[in-house]
């Protein structure tokens, strides 16, 4: 079994990290049975660094972002559509406030220290929250509630949430991946070695999978 290392540089309130992330598991889905297995970290990114952490009204943000509402529908239509043929439910009709993600990236990175399912699990509930629900994932009882789901210990949680801890480190680790050149997410690093950015279909990823761990496979027996 060759085993891949992908990190996943993503935000949670990126409409096309949440698709690439269905994806990224379609296509695990699909090499796994080849013997190609994944260890999958996300790791932080902000779209909006600079929102307040009382969040922005969304639809205005969009609006403005994308010129004008009906630009805006038609974008979010076409993610709707894309996200069906995922398994993704999106609603943004629902999502009320744009938020500051850096805590919901300290909530990520708490749940990586519980474990990699718990890792996981809390990435997933979070986009859920977001695209599917419209909860605010910048809302600390919100996020109480995400971590309490993903198995965190809901005192300690909060304790952290509301003291700086990890505040620095979220920062450098973005400001790491921009010195590395990522500027827009979905952004894929596998085995600290390939790059694949965007949210690529599962198909495009299942056959980088592939022909890297074909390369590995030729390496570990060029050792021998």
């Amino acid at each position: 079994m060759e085993k891949l290392v992908i990190d996943v540089v993503s935000d949670v309130v990126c409409p096309w990290c949440y698709l690439g992330k269905a994806r990224l598991e379609k296509a695990l889905a699909e090499v796994e049975p080849q013997g190609i297995a994944a260890d999958v970290t996300f790791r932080p990114f902000q779209l909006n660094p600079d929102f307040p952490p009382e969040g922005v009204d969304q639809r205005a943000h969009l609006a403005a972002k994308f010129g004008g509402e009906e630009a805006l529908d038609r974008a979010h239509a076409q993610l709707t559509e894309l996200g069906k043929e995922d398994g993704l439910d999106y609603h943004f009709d629902k999502i009320k406030i744009g938020p500051n993600t850096l805590d919901a990236h300290r909530l990520i990175h708490w749940a990586m220290q519980e474990g990699n399912d718990v890792h996981l699990r809390a990435v997933d509930l979070l986009f859920k929250a977001n695209f599917e629900e419209g909860r605010n994932v910048g809302d600390p009882a919100v996020l109480l509630d995400i971590g309490q789901q993903a198995g965190l210990d809901r005192a300690v949680v909060e304790r952290l949430l509301y003291s700086d801890a990890d505040k620095d480190t979220i920062k450098q680790e973005i400001e790491q991946a921009q010195k590395m050149g990522v500027s827009g997410v979905p952004f894929i690093i596998i085995d600290q070695k390939y790059a694949v950015s965007g949210a690529q279909p599962a198909q495009v990823l299942a056959n980088a999978f592939r022909q890297i761990a074909a390369e590995k496979e030729r390496g570990s027996a060029n050792l021998n």
